[in-house]
């Protein structure tokens, strides 16, 4: 029983080095101040894809990913660990987009891909830690959704057997197909790229990135998997006014980088009186009880 598999990715900012240049006057992240890597949770979310690819024949894992034409290195990402083809939504219409016109965006897309089983997604993105557009994208398609989830365990008769994290614990959850999950980066961590996959794919292109003077375009004439599909809003029957900015009610004041300092420190001996002492002080203000 082969399944049809889609993961919503993300390139991301690498928010662990945030600085004064990250934002830009109209509230949007300025991404090219930024180093870019693939978002996190969305590598633990292939990596539940692939397991599933591993343990049943004739499954396909698709990418899916929105972003400028430099988004296509997390689709090659995924081919080198095992994906079998991505499509990129890449449009200045798509520019500074809130979860509300991300979701709206991946949902038209998803629609014009086709028939699909699952979609995986990561819990959340690391630059904006909303956890919202995977349950927005479910909501737009009509379908059911399972968030938080750790592990995959089974898929038989239609139905998806999960184990998702609570508060408190896990539960397992079963719901029917077709169906959105969103995983936690508490989930088994992305196997490592495949040196054959890598040779494969490493020539992977998708149309905003190709130049005159980019090498090997030749070897797409023979190789058709190396051409990565590229959607604008109007290849995906998108509303202009529900993308980027047009389509985002949220939008951003500030960005501050906060540095947390000493302004003043004791010394304890460890002494039994000390220790009480402090414990006391905790109590009293407290940060503690």
């Amino acid at each position: 029983m082969g399944l049809k598999i889609i993961v919503l990715a993300k390139q991301v900012p690498d928010t662990r080095n945030v600085g004064k240049d990250a934002m830009k006057a109209d509230g949007t992240i300025n991404r090219a101040a930024l180093p870019a890597i693939f978002n996190p949770e969305d590598l633990n979310a292939l990596e539940q894809a692939l397991r599933l690819k591993d343990v049943y024949p004739g499954t396909t894992v698709s990418i899916l990913t929105m972003g400028p034409g430099r988004a296509s290195e997390i689709i090659r990402e995924g081919l080198f660990r095992g994906a079998d083809c991505g499509y990129l939504l890449t449009d200045r219409a798509f520019a500074g987009a809130d979860t509300l016109a991300t979701s709206y965006a991946l949902s038209v897309a998803v629609k014009k891909i086709g028939d699909f089983d699952l979609i995986i997604g990561g819990r959340q993105a690391i630059d904006g830690d909303t956890a919202q557009v995977g349950p927005q994208v479910a909501e737009k398609l009509g379908i059911p959704q399972v968030t938080y989830v750790e592990e995959i365990l089974k898929v038989e008769n239609g139905k998806v057997l999960v184990k998702r994290h609570i508060d408190g614990g896990v539960e397992t959850v079963e719901a029917p197909m077709p169906l959105l999950l969103t995983v936690n980066g508490s989930a088994a961590p992305c196997r490592p790229r495949n040196a054959k996959l890598l040779q494969k794919y490493k020539y992977a292109t998708s149309k905003s990135e190709r130049t005159e003077e980019t090498k090997h375009l030749e070897l797409l004439e023979t190789r058709p998997y190396l051409d990565i599909t590229e959607w604008g809003v109007a290849d995906v029957d998108g509303d202009v006014k529900q993308c980027g900015l047009s389509g985002s009610p949220t939008k951003v004041k500030s960005i501050q980088n906060i540095v947390f300092m000493a302004k003043e420190c004791k010394q304890l001996t460890g002494s039994d009186n000390d220790v009480e002492d402090l414990i006391k002080e905790l109590l009293s203000n407290h940060t503690i009880g």
